[in-house]
């Protein structure tokens, strides 16, 4: 499917559009007044559900394996959430989980 320059730009442009007034909606409209309370309550769940959203993918079906089950990634997502959980910190998941994920690579090659 070949698509004309003049379609992709209108695409391009629609897509513009869209992010414009749904940012604007937020932040023009309501930018000078307070959240409601229930609202600053849900969004103190924002990055806990979106960081997992964006991790999962890579350790269930890892491009890098072409989709292949990969025990290095899994390992290192078992020690991260480990980390994660008894330490409660951030940085202290991310350092295990990366140098598990480099250690179990160096090992199975």
């Amino acid at each position: 499917m070949t698509l004309s320059g003049a379609t992709i730009w209108g695409i391009i442009l629609a897509l513009a559009a869209g992010t414009f007034l749904l940012r604007f909606s937020f932040l023009g409209l309501m930018g000078d007044r307070p959240l409601p309370g229930w609202a600053r309550r849900l969004l103190k769940f924002t990055p806990v559900a979106v960081f997992p959203a964006i991790v999962a993918p890579l350790v269930v079906y890892p491009e890098a394996t072409g989709g292949a089950p990969d025990p290095a990634r899994a390992a290192a997502a078992v020690v991260a959430l480990a980390l994660a959980v008894t330490l409660r910190s951030v940085l202290a998941a991310l350092a295990g989980g990366a140098a598990t994920l480099y250690l179990m690579l160096w090992l199975t090659g």
